[in-house]
């Protein structure tokens, strides 16, 4: 009977979003657009924080713009050098780590966004931008673009996770909390209790967006979410075998109740990673040789109070990363089978 359920909803979330003229469906095709709408009755009184859901690391950095100053975020020395043009190329290499966009990544299933803001010096319109070394993308273009995605399937759920902030006052952090409203209105869900946060409860309320912010400033209103309820703690390695040593270890200390949790399925470069990879970039450096072991990883957990919840990954359309995340919340159906053995 299993069997039966996980092939049904294969047949209604692995469509492909954009026809393919070869007729083959490549991971970045294969469409988990109403994944969440589409799990099976009794996971819709599940917590969201049980259930596990496929993110994305630095989730908007599939654009950066070589021509703007080089971000807050970066050192002083390094901001020097990008004077020099080339500099600038190659810092876009190892500040890109996606490919889709956000409508594309929403179709491929992703439903948890890391995202890093600031100001841009001498912007006239005082806008808000993403910031991956370089500066990407208005957060108010990316925010509208998620919307009309979440207007056309409206029983699915997405976390945006603002945890850094540059350059950025009081003035810069109202003017953001002001597009998130006008973005998304009654989207928009209250800071409440975890262990609330199941999809029929969200459903019958209609919402559909929790904003989790990494700054005191959430205090000031009801749909911002401390950063606290959402920790991701970073192994900081090169290292696959330490990257899963870390994420085992986090995951065994991780609390039970009170807060979602994310597992930053990610490898860090280091000055000398980038130095011998240096114009080939973090895709082909580090992830794309060490992915499949990553996702490997990912296909042995499995989702709960104790388990995985939302796990993240650079380039997630290399391998099949959103549907093997997506496809651990088959094992709670196997736990309720076995329950009524």
């Amino acid at each position: 009977m299993l069997a039966v359920r996980k092939v049904r909803r294969k047949l209604r979330m692995g469509t492909i979003c954009s026809p393919n003229p070869s007729g083959t469906k490549t991971s970045s095709e294969v469409c988990n657009a109403d994944w969440m709408a589409s799990l099976p009755p009794h996971l819709h009184n599940v917590p969201l924080s049980n259930l596990a859901i496929p993110g994305s690391h630095d989730s908007f950095s599939y654009w950066v713009d070589e021509k703007s100053p080089v971000g807050p975020d970066q050192t002083a020395a390094i901001k020097r050098l990008a004077r020099i043009s080339l500099v600038k190329k190659l810092m876009k290499k190892w500040s890109v780590t996606q490919n889709l966009t956000f409508r594309e990544q929403l179709e491929a299933g992703i439903r948890y966004f890391d995202l890093r803001v600031s100001s841009k010096p001498g912007d006239a319109d005082q806008e808000i931008y993403f910031i991956h070394g370089l500066f990407g993308i208005k957060v108010w273009d990316g925010l509208m673009e998620i919307d009309s995605f979440l207007t056309q399937h409206p029983q699915e759920i997405v976390f945006l996770d603002f945890n850094h902030f540059y350059a950025m006052d009081e003035a810069h952090h109202k003017r953001l909390v002001l597009r998130i409203q006008e973005a998304f209105g009654n989207k928009l869900c209250s800071a409440c209790s975890v262990e609330s946060m199941t999809l029929r409860a969200l459903w019958e309320k209609k919402c559909q967006v929790l904003i989790f912010y990494h700054c005191p400033f959430y205090k000031q209103y009801p749909f911002l979410w401390p950063g606290k309820k959402i920790p991701a703690p970073w192994a900081n390695t090169t290292s696959v075998s330490k990257l899963i040593l870390f994420l085992e270890t986090t995951l065994s200390e991780r609390a039970p109740r009170g807060s979602f949790h994310v597992s930053q399925a990610i490898l860090t470069p280091r000055v000398k990673t980038i130095a011998r990879g240096l114009v080939g970039g973090l895709k082909n450096t580090l992830v794309h040789r060490n992915l499949p072991a990553i996702l490997d990883w990912v296909k042995t957990q499995k989702p709960g109070a104790m388990g995985v919840n939302i796990i993240t990954s650079d380039f997630v359309d290399l391998v099949d990363f959103a549907t093997t995340v997506i496809e651990l919340n088959d094992l709670l159906q196997e736990d309720r089978a076995l329950a009524k053995c």
